[in-house]
């Protein structure tokens, strides 16, 4: 009884986003009260749990919109003078294949617009570019919503993975080879099925080479400190990559020519790609910027039902570094700098900022309530008595359904992050009571989300908008779902295997 009342507020935010197509900020709040009500009754909630456990998760939301609000506010600057498809174009100039240009578009230069904007506007972009090649709307939408997913866990600054961090007061540095080795996994993976769903199946070599390096790429960046941006590097070599793979006709030349539109979106996100890279790799710039701090210290606090939390710090900014930050001052580049060169420009500031509140209030508020709850639910005991309940039930073979477990909580709330809110205390304690590293788990549950992208109703609505195929993503789902749920049973595989050793 214990395990389903735990359960239940989860439950109701599912409910509330599959069956009645809630926005995540609407089913975040019913999910809240749920909880409030289930904590109070049930687990025993007072108030010295409640506000400790609802102050840390306003410090952790914080964190989170600190990247959400300037990153869209950057991509609407530039997409605005038309940086963002302007590079989406200069593909066309430069691979001559056909073939392999609507792979190259629909596995790679969807996975930088992912870490440009996310929201599902690497689909809504990149799927009216293969139409216009002649690619069958249909399809279109569904090789893009595939094509980008494994970029997603470590995109915007790898924000869904350092929520998952932070909700779970992990290491990042230690979480990240498992995840980075997942993710390659499902780098191979997508672009085989990006392949067959164009059926471009002659250039299976090319896909697995350029997989290797993308994999590689994203892996080694973050390995040498440069976490927030391993996907984008990986996206970016991808797409230089898959240049240098194309065949060409002798005698061929490109008619690609850089125009200012071209030059400003490669202006911005290299002005971006700089400033991180001297700040994270950098190390005595990195050990200096990062000796500024801020954080609040949380007393113990015991529910009614003696369930204990440790005291301790909330979530530590350290401002200097923060990609947030990073993005804001990239914006004020764009804004101040950009026009001052010779036959370039920006998009201007009211317009953008409309979008991007438009944008970023309704996933703002998810984020805010869905973290609230989790912080709640971790506080109370309510994560542990489900972690319980799963470990009874699937014992030694839950790591099988660990990413599974994640593909659900994004393919429900529309976000990786959310998905990672929702699940990652949960699966880090599963991990704890089966005595299995929760490194493991935790990659699982992440990965999963990532793979959660290419079937979240939320998503494909969105690449809907822009090709003509609103209310018909029941027909891309049929395409994408048997993708998404093989490859998530493969990583599962994998994760058990991982487990055992």
């Amino acid at each position: 009884m214990t395990f389903f009342l735990a359960l239940l507020p989860i439950l109701i935010v599912l409910v509330l986003m599959l069956v009645f197509r809630a926005g995540s900020h609407i089913a975040g709040m019913a999910g809240w009260v749920a909880g409030l009500v289930v904590a109070f009754f049930a687990f025993g909630l007072n108030w010295d749990v409640l506000w400790v456990s609802q102050a840390k998760s306003l410090m952790v939301t914080l964190n989170v919109l600190l990247v959400i609000w300037p990153a869209l506010f950057l991509y609407h600057l530039v997409d605005q003078a038309g940086g963002i498809r302007a590079i989406a174009l200069a593909l066309e100039g430069v691979i001559p294949d056909r073939g392999w240009l609507l792979v190259v578009q629909a596995w790679m230069l969807t996975a930088v617009i992912e870490n440009l904007s996310g929201f599902g506007l690497p689909i809504a972009i990149a799927a009216p570019m293969l139409i216009a090649l002649g690619v069958p709307p249909i399809t279109a939408v569904a090789a893009s919503a595939v094509g980008h997913t494994w970029a997603v866990t470590m995109s915007g600054m790898a924000l869904a993975f350092r929520t998952l961090v932070d909700v779970t007061g992990s290491n990042a540095v230690e979480l990240f080879p498992t995840t980075a080795l997942l993710l390659g996994i499902i780098v191979m993976l997508t672009g085989l099925a990006v392949m067959l769903i164009l059926k471009q199946q002659k250039h299976w070599w090319r896909v697995l080479i350029l997989g290797v390096v993308v994999a590689a790429t994203q892996y080694l960046t973050g390995l040498v400190g440069m976490i927030p941006v391993a996907s984008f590097t990986a996206a970016f070599i991808g797409i230089i990559g898959g240049v240098l793979l194309c065949e060409r006709p002798k005698g061929w030349r490109s008619p690609f020519k850089a125009d200012p539109a071209f030059k400003t979106g490669i202006l911005a996100y290299g002005f971006l790609m700089v400033v991180m890279a001297l700040a994270t790799a950098v190390k005595p710039i990195n050990q200096l910027l990062s000796s500024v701090t801020w954080t609040l210290f949380f007393p113990e606090v015991v529910s009614r039902n003696g369930y204990t939390t440790a005291a301790g710090h909330g979530y530590l900014f350290r401002f200097l570094i923060h990609p947030g930050v990073i993005i804001f001052l990239t914006a004020l580049f764009a804004m101040l700098v950009i026009p001052r060169i010779k036959g370039l420009s920006i998009g201007k500031v009211k317009p953008a900022l409309h979008n991007t509140v438009k944008g970023a209030i309704p996933a703002s508020l998810g984020t805010l309530f869905m973290i609230a709850l989790s912080a709640m639910m971790e506080h109370t005991g309510m994560t542990m008595q489900i972690a319980k309940g799963l470990s009874e039930l699937m014992g030694m073979i839950y790591p099988l359904f660990a990413s599974l477990v994640g593909m659900v909580g994004a393919f429900a709330t529309g976000s990786n992050t959310n998905s990672n809110v929702l699940f990652g205390s949960m699966q880090k304690g599963v991990a704890q009571l089966l005595t299995i590293s929760p490194l493991i788990l935790l990659a699982a549950q992440t990965v999963g989300g990532s793979l959660g992208s290419m079937v979240a109703p939320a998503k494909l609505a969105v690449g809907g908008t822009t090709t003509g195929l609103k209310g018909k993503e029941g027909e891309i789902l049929r395409i994408t779902l048997p993708i998404g749920l093989g490859i998530v049973m493969i990583v599962g595989v994998v994760v058990l295997i991982f487990s055992r050793g």
